[in-house]
């Protein structure tokens, strides 16, 4: 029996080891607006890992973006979840969440130049292998590293979460670098057919590796545990809904494109 108890004192005080650590960092992009991440990592594991940039839905930084970055934490990934909206600000008011993400997206050369900010960030740090790079977005996230993508940004890969697929400027042939995943909801209603269909031919002529996963019976918003809380706000809500089916399909689709870049 104190054999037993030894063993599990020393096991318990392993799991403590393994905290994941967390810090707000601020930060500035090159068009002087003021940022600010949340970083994540693992503790325990010992040098340098693969980075992961989460970026925000329409609400801005949250306290789901942010559990998204521990999430990565604890696969062993040094993860930062971005500020695309400046000072981290944030909201769940469907008015003022558009209103953030308008502007975030009327210039796009400032919404890149915050990106890039925010990964060169993520490569400072001591536990991101800067050479190991992926970027991971929901909602207006997915539509940002979607972007970042057809820029040619040096990432390995990208994955979109209910994702916006529609742009302005279409990738050119060749310019697309990084590998793509995109999850995409069946019943998303703020995606349309039209739109699934012209992002798929845009990749085609680019010429991208990409790969289109629809998962059947989930709406916009299907990785957000509070997307139906939000659905139905006092403010009244977009029509998005939490599927937990589709959340952990997602999840396992984005683990496994991750071990086929970094291993």
């Amino acid at each position: 029996m104190r054999a037993f108890l030894a063993c599990l004192l020393l096991a318990i005080s392993g799991w403590s080891q393994a905290a994941i650590k967390t810090q707000e960092m601020p930060y500035q992009s090159s068009d002087g607006t003021q940022l600010i991440g949340y970083y994540a990592y693992d503790d325990s594991l010992k040098g340098a890992r693969p980075g992961i940039v989460v970026v925000h839905e329409w609400w801005g930084l949250n306290d789901y973006a942010k559990r998204r970055a521990r999430d990565l934490a604890a696969l062993g990934y040094s993860a930062l979840a971005i500020d695309m909206y400046g000072e981290g600000k944030n909201t769940e008011h469907p008015k003022d969440a558009m209103a953030f993400m308008q502007a975030a997206l009327k210039d796009s050369a400032a919404a890149s130049a915050r990106f890039n900010a925010g990964l060169a960030l993520l490569k400072q740090q001591p536990q991101t292998d800067p050479n190991k790079l992926a970027a991971i977005g929901y909602c207006f996230g997915g539509k940002v590293v979607l972007d970042a993508a057809r820029q040619g940004v040096p990432l390995a890969g990208v994955v979109s979460f209910h994702g916006a697929l529609v742009t302005s400027t279409p990738a050119s042939p060749g310019s697309i670098k990084a590998k793509i995943l995109v999850e995409h909801g069946a019943l998303d209603s703020m995606v349309t057919a039209d739109n699934v269909n012209a992002f798929k031919a845009e990749m085609d002529k680019a010429g991208a590796d990409y790969r289109f996963v629809t998962l059947e019976g989930a709406k916009h918003g299907f990785s957000n545990p509070d997307a139906d809380r939000l659905s139905h706000g006092e403010h009244g809500g977009p029509d998005i809904g939490y599927n937990q089916a589709a959340d952990q399909r997602s999840w396992a689709d984005m683990q496994a494109f991750f071990k086929t870049l970094f291993n």
